[in-house]
């Protein structure tokens, strides 16, 4: 099973870029083996539907706009995106990356499982740092990530 985690976001604007630093922590973290993709999508969007329709399954990471606290994680399925049932608005690259799985659900050539990992952002201010309250999630979400990765078969070690 080839499985790709996509980190969306733009490094310039603080929080906006959780999904990037997200790629970075678990390259630093964890090794994985060739069916294991870490994808640092930027703000590309439909640029990457190549990658997105080569996955069997797909995690995205990005922030969100939805109801709750900054920090507050929340997860949705694939089916959530094709029925637009989704109660959060994506960051600003949102037309990309739900564009992208309604063509290639068209095109019949969308991922088995695609999940998407939204945070709430603390702050979009200029600056190449996650917020404290941000950075914190990340060694939680990376294991979470990591261990659903594990039960499926995926090798993956954690780096000393």
């Amino acid at each position: 099973m080839q499985t790709l985690i996509f980190g969306a976001g733009n490094l310039l604007l603080s929080d906006e870029g959780f999904g990037v630093h997200f790629i970075k922590y678990l390259e630093e973290h964890y090794l994985f083996q060739d069916d294991v993709e870490l994808y640092d999508g930027g703000t590309l969007g439909i640029m990457v539907t190549h990658l997105l329709e080569d996955a069997d399954q797909v995690y995205l990471v990005d922030v969100v706009e939805a109801k709750g606290e900054p920090g507050d994680i929340y997860r949705y399925e694939k089916e959530e995106f094709l029925l637009g049932k989704l109660p959060i608005k994506m960051s600003p690259h949102q037309i990309g990356i739900q564009e992208v799985l309604t063509l290639s659900d068209l095109r019949g050539r969308i991922p088995e499982k695609v999940t998407l990992f939204g945070v709430i952002p603390q702050t979009y201010e200029a600056g190449v740092e996650l917020s404290p309250t941000l950075a914190e999630k990340l060694p939680g979400l990376a294991e979470m990530v990591v261990d659903e990765l594990k039960i499926v078969g995926h090798l993956i070690e954690k780096r000393c």
